[in-house]
């Protein structure tokens, strides 16, 4: 006999047992709005991390986790007689239907859906018709608007760039890109070596916002190549450390010359 599954309903329940102030969790009883959105944040990411890495045994308890996060929101709004976990279900139901008029072109979740004959790009452009549709509806009547401003720098410019890009702001081909990547750097030379540390910043952001447009251009998440890039500087300097380490010695105690020397061992080792 299989093992009996928990399901939705009780892991809204636990969550109330967890906010209940007779006999509840002190640590969840603190916690606000505000205050577990970094946990947000750091689940999310955790989440796409177990996918880059294609660790899929643990991949469904980083999701567990990161759902975990949207029932917590739910019971704060429900205590706040906001909106309970149902509404956002229904909301997010009824978002998708509409943006998915090619799927349910009556638009209802249930009855006669004939999926239209549509291609990739059609759907696309639709998407992105609905969505600026429904932008407009809250206010939002600018191009850039809504564009959360608390998102990672290099996402943010990523979508930045996609919504100038989907009204016909953009370089027709990527050389173009990369010849203002090459200008960025030279103007960041000029405000190092001339004006200051204020200017240098200015540029510095230029040059990598210019790089996210490098990414899009070659169909690249630039947070997900920095992620990569990250992971494989820390397995490489780890290697330079482990050689030092067996002759019982720290990064510290060697020269540039030497650490420049290790590092370019870790990288033919790959």
């Amino acid at each position: 006999m299989s093992e009996q599954r928990f399901t939705v309903d009780d892991l809204l329940h636990l969550m109330a047992q967890l906010r209940n102030p007779d006999g509840g969790c002190p640590w969840d009883l603190k916690q606000t709005f505000a205050t577990i959105v970094p946990s947000t944040i750091e689940e999310a990411y955790e989440v796409a991390e177990a996918i880059e890495r294609e660790d899929f045994e643990h991949l469904h308890e980083e999701l567990g986790d990161l759902l975990f996060q949207v029932i917590f929101y739910a019971q704060l709004g429900s205590e706040q007689e906001r909106f309970d976990f149902s509404r956002i279900v229904d909301t997010l139901v009824r978002k998708l239907v509409r943006r998915h008029p090619h799927v349910f072109p009556s638009g209802q979740l249930y009855g006669d859906n004939n999926i239209a004959d549509i291609d990739e790009s059609e759907v696309k452009r639709n998407w992105e018709a609905i969505k600026a549709a429904e932008r407009e509806a809250k206010g939002e009547k600018g191009t850039l608007d809504g564009v959360a401003e608390g998102l990672p720098a290099l996402t943010r410019a990523l979508k930045l760039q996609k919504r100038a890009a989907g009204v016909g702001f953009d370089w027709p081909e990527i050389d173009g890109v990369l010849e203002k990547v090459e200008e960025e750097i030279r103007e960041l030379r000029s405000a190092i070596a001339n004006e200051g540390a204020e200017r240098a910043r200015e540029e510095l952001g230029d040059l990598l916002f210019s790089c996210v447009n490098v990414a899009r251009h070659l169909k690249v998440d630039p947070e997900a190549a920095l992620r990569q890039c990250n992971r494989k500087f820390e397995r490489r300097f780890n290697r330079v450390e482990s050689a030092l380490k067996e002759d019982g010695r720290q990064p510290a105690d060697a020269s540039l010359e030497e650490l420049d020397r290790l590092w370019d061992q870790a990288k033919s080792g790959e």
